[in-house]
């Protein structure tokens, strides 16, 4: 009976501890459903990726939101647009994140980035993003749920445009396929997030 006991607590500290380990990493997951995306269909406005955000200990904490800009094999040096905020004033942070570009295959291209409660305004692209023939956007996470670990540059959605008459599948998360697209000339728009323990403004690959 004694050793009984003995494994119940042991296990329910294994328990414990994986909880504590967990809870305070933010998790994000695609939300292909949403409102917002259902929105900009119904209205043909343009292409939406929006996801779920959980953000733990969101008062200590600063969130990087941006879009990478490659043509031609060459990333530009700017940010395509980029949205920075952190130490929330509530301890948990939950809502929707996303990116959207408005009429992305015209010449008055704008896009947005957002999070829970804070978005930026709609900016227009300098850049023609209309070079090509085929065109895809795809989310760069799968169905589950995604832990971010602090520090780290996760990608999250990629749209691309290629001259070519075919586009082949990649892998976001695998550095050499991402790449192999960018040095075949593709255009190619990658969004990415950092979450950091530090008050920052800067972006990073």
């Amino acid at each position: 009976m004694k050793k009984v006991y003995l494994s119940i607590i042991f296990l329910a500290g294994l328990i414990s501890t994986g909880c504590s380990a967990n809870i305070d990493h933010p998790t994000i997951s695609k939300n292909t459903e949403s409102a917002y995306e259902e929105t900009f269909n119904d209205l043909a406005l343009g292409m939406l990726f929006d996801f779920n955000f959980h953000l733990p200990e969101a008062d200590k904490r600063w969130v990087t939101l941006w879009v990478e800009s490659y043509s031609n094999g060459e990333r530009d040096p700017q940010p395509l647009t980029q949205l920075s905020y952190g130490n929330n004033p509530v301890e948990v942070e939950k809502g929707n994140l996303g990116f959207g570009i408005i009429n992305p295959d015209g010449e008055d291209s704008m896009v947005f980035l957002y999070g829970p409660d804070v978005k930026s305004a709609p900016e227009k692209v300098e850049r023609d993003l209309n070079q090509g023939l085929l065109a895809t956007w795809d989310y760069a996470i799968g169905e589950e749920e995604v832990e971010l670990e602090l520090g780290e540059t996760k990608i999250l959605a990629a749209y691309r445009k290629s001259a070519g008459n075919s586009m082949r599948t990649i892998d976001y998360q695998d550095e050499e396929s991402v790449t192999s697209i960018i040095e075949e000339g593709e255009t190619v728009l990658l969004l990415k997030i950092k979450v950091e323990e530090k008050e920052s403004e800067f972006y990073s690959n």
